[in-house]
This record gives C-alpha cells, sequence and structure tokens, in this order.
C-alpha cells in the first residue's frame, strides 16, 4: 500500500513541478521513512510504541516500519459512518470499547507485527470498562473494521484481514468504497459479502445492531 502511494504521487505529479519545494519535501519524508524501515528491522511492539511521531502514518510489519499514505476525505467520513453507531450501540447497553484512529493491534511475535485498523471493538469481557492499557493490548477485539482505499490492493488488504484472524479477531470487515458492500471474514470460511441495499447486521454482543449499508456510503 506505501509503494502504490508513492507511485501515484509520482505519476500524478507533473514533472515540472517534480523539483518543487512540496515534492522534495515529499521525498525527504520517504527518504527518512525508509532509513527508519532500514535501520531498525528487528522493532518490537513495544519499542515501536515508543518511537517518536515521524509525522506520516506507519504500521510495524514483521519487525520493520512501514509508511502508510494519508486517508483521503471519503475514507475518514466513511470510518465515521461505522464508528458513529458501533460507538453509540456499545455505549447505550454498556458492552464494550469502540476504537477509531488506527489504534494499535499486535498481530504477530518474533517478529512482531503492529496493524491499525480503521475501527474495532472489544467487549468488557475481554478488557473490562476502566481497565484501558497504558500500550496496545495484550488481547484481540472481538470486531475489526478496515476501509479499503482507493490506492489500497486487495492482496495487501487480504493480508491484513489474514493478519487480524490469526491474532485471535472473531470477525474482520472490509468496507469497500469502490463496489459498495461490506465483505465478512472469519476464519477458516470464505468470504460473505453483504450488498449495498442489504442491511449489516453483527454478532453477539452487537447483535442488537444494524446498519444500511447504503447509508455508508451517502453523500
Amino acid at each position: 500500500m506505501a509503494e502504490d502511494y508513492w507511485y501515484h504521487i509520482a505519476h500524478t505529479t507533473p514533472r515540472q513541478d517534480w523539483h518543487s519545494a512540496k515534492w522534495l519535501a515529499l521525498n525527504r519524508k520517504r527518504a527518512k521513512i525508509q532509513r527508519m524501515a532500514t535501520i531498525e528491522t528487528s522493532l518490537t511492539a513495544e519499542e515501536y510504541l515508543e518511537l517518536p511521531d515521524s509525522g506520516c502514518p506507519t504500521e510495524l510489519v514483521r519487525g520493520a516500519i512501514v509508511p502508510m499514505n494519508v486517508p483521503n476525505f471519503r475514507h475518514g467520513k466513511i470510518c465515521t459512518a461505522v464508528a458513529g453507531p458501533l460507538w453509540h450501540y456499545a455505549k447505550l447497553h454498556q458492552l464494550g470499547h469502540v476504537l477509531s484512529n488506527d489504534s494499535g493491534i499486535v498481530t504477530q511475535r518474533d517478529p512482531d507485527s503492529v496493524r491499525g485498523p480503521d475501527v474495532s471493538f472489544y467487549s468488557y469481557s475481554r478488557i473490562p470498562k476502566g481497565a484501558d492499557p497504558a500500550g496496545y493490548a495484550k488481547v484481540a477485539p472481538e470486531i475489526a473494521v478496515e476501509v479499503r482505499s482507493p490506492t489500497d490492493r486487495w492482496a495487501s488488504v487480504l493480508a491484513k484481514v489474514s493478519e487480524y484472524l490469526g491474532a485471535g479477531v472473531d470477525v474482520v470487515y472490509v468496507v469497500d468504497g469502490q463496489s459498495r458492500s461490506v465483505f465478512v471474514y472469519r476464519d477458516d470460511q470464505p468470504a460473505m459479502p453483504i450488498a449495498y441495499d442489504a442491511v449489516w447486521t453483527f454478532p453477539p454482543p452487537l447483535d442488537g445492531l444494524r446498519i444500511a449499508v447504503r447509508e455508508l456510503f451517502e453523500p
């Protein structure tokens, strides 16, 4: 996903602008992140958590820092359309924690990987109310949601889905703006699509929540 981002930047920037201050700053940031990824090839999740903010979103993949693109307007809008109803329903019924903003999940150890889903849900049975961890949670959430950006390749998205399921996430949802649908993934089961005109339902303890898929993509 990161290389797709830089490839997109290179091929959508007019050649005459390649030496502009903005373009040079982008290249400096890219070089800095690549140096970090080269030098810090065996970071643990705990070491990664303590790193200063580089100014660019990243994930830890098998001990290496991988830069991510900054999501666009529509991506943020869809994330909010997912997180809002989840948060309201979970709070109303005192069910658990709803997290957004790519809050990290440790998906692998030795070497470590830390992935950041767009939205996640931890029931109070996994993390009790008032017992927020100081760092990354030691347990996986029941639900992880990824909103696929136009620059995200399906192979990269599915790799993350596999990591989430392997780490103990019960169900992973991928919201795809291109097909205007939601894909449901569970361990050792085929993907199940939820169409644009269908209703998105959830497993316990969120089984009373209903979200019309079309509402995620309304202008």
